[in-house]
């Protein structure tokens, strides 16, 4: 499961000691766990133009962006004929989550990624 964490949120959780972000990793200060990330947005308004693409609600890394020749720069990003409000952040994997969450019964992935995954439920 991709989850996408906001660039606010993770600097909510670095001034609490809680995350923080060093060499494209996301350490976890409970449970001392790393998640590798890319960063990314979640592409939250249409601003202008048609939806041609599909991305509104859904997260794309900045590899996807080039792939889709979008110019983004802060808050704002360009795809086509289109313009959309997106909001920055970072993407990060933890197959467990969704396992978790939906069967508590089946096996999940991994422990660390267990935490992580307790972690942002937790605080969200």
């Amino acid at each position: 499961m991709k989850l996408f964490l906001p660039h606010k949120t993770l600097e909510d959780w670095m001034v609490s000691e809680k995350a923080d972000l060093q060499d494209g990793k996301l350490f976890v200060t409970e449970g001392k766990a790393s998640f590798p990330v890319a960063a990314g947005v979640h592409f939250a308004k249409l601003v202008s133009g048609e939806d041609t693409q599909g991305l509104l609600g859904r997260v794309k890394t900045s590899a996807q962006l080039s792939a889709l020749n979008a110019e983004h720069f802060q808050d704002s990003c360009i795809v086509g004929e289109a313009a959309y409000e997106v909001v920055e952040g970072y993407v990060t994997e933890v197959a467990a989550a969704a396992t978790a969450r939906s069967d508590p019964k089946k096996k999940t992935g991994s422990p660390e990624a267990d935490l992580l995954a307790a972690f942002i439920l937790d605080k969200l």
